[in-house]
């Protein structure tokens, strides 16, 4: 009976599923030698790498023929610390030096100190005006909103490093006002002073100021001072202006004289003269 199930399970045993035929990689297939025709993959990503390890390779078989030459080499020695041959002037004899300057004579210890006794006095009889603090300084952002535009000029006068500003005014008879202004500069920056004094007269010749290139303060090295062309409003009083620029170091000095009456070149002269010699 087992004979007989063996036998009829082996007449109807299924037949072995046909084996499929390999199937070659697309590369491979796409580059067979049986296609002349078929272009050759680049192995673009193998190039680089094997360039890239040639070039490291490289540098450090320099670097190591480099060190190699260096450690054949002798010992470069340092020069001397001393230097003999250089020679220095000798020190002069006690009866030759110099004499020392006074305090007086010193402009750094003056303008070092209490700037505002640089500024010239009030004359005998004048009255006191609104246009300066009552301790005599004004601060560089009050400074700045004397013109016309304050942001930029309190920018300006940063950059060139305004250090302080030593202000004071005065009013004589009824109208005539005399304000006088000293602005101090970093001693680091000696060219802010005339910067800012050179720049307030470059555009004095313009229109809506004084329409002239002014005349020289004596004594000065570039200040001058201007009298402007009156001032003429309906309803108004007129207005007459006279200006002084200049700078002694790191200090410039502005001057201003308002009044309804014509104002002479003598007299803002004289006070710019005045006002320098006390620097």
């Amino acid at each position: 009976m087992e004979a007989t199930e063996s036998t009829e399970n082996a007449g109807t045993a299924p037949e072995p599923a046909p084996t499929p035929a390999p199937v070659a990689p697309p590369a491979l297939a796409a580059t067979s030698d049986s296609d002349p025709e078929s272009p050759r993959p680049r192995r673009v990503g193998r190039t680089i790498a094997l360039i890239a390890v040639a070039a490291v390779l490289g540098i450090v078989g320099g670097t190591a023929v480099g060190y190699g030459i260096q450690a054949e080499r002798e010992p470069t020695p340092l020069p001397a610390l001393n230097q003999p041959d250089l020679a220095y002037p000798k020190p002069l004899p006690g009866d030759q030096k110099p004499v020392p300057l006074t305090a007086a004579e010193d402009r750094k210890v003056r303008t070092d100190g209490d700037l505002r006794k640089l500024l010239l006095p009030k004359p005998a009889g004048a009255k006191k005006t609104d246009f300066h603090d009552e301790d005599g300084w004004k601060t560089p952002a009050d400074y700045a909103m004397e013109f016309n535009e304050p942001g930029r000029a309190l920018s300006y006068q940063l950059d060139i490093r305004i250090r302080r500003v030593a202000t004071t005014s005065w009013r004589t008879g009824e109208f005539k006002t005399t304000e006088i202004r000293l602005v101090q500069y970093r001693s680091t920056d000696v060219l802010g002073a005339q910067d800012h004094a050179e720049e307030q007269m470059a555009y004095m010749p313009d229109e809506e100021y004084a329409q002239n290139s002014g005349d020289p303060v004596k004594g000065s090295a570039n200040g001058h001072y201007y009298v402007f062309p009156v001032q003429k409003k309906a309803g108004y009083l007129d207005l007459y202006e006279a200006r002084a620029y200049l700078f002694r170091g790191d200090i410039a000095v502005e001057i201003f004289i308002y009044d309804t009456k014509k104002i002479s070149k003598k007299e803002i002269a004289s006070v710019a003269e005045r006002q320098l010699g006390r620097l």
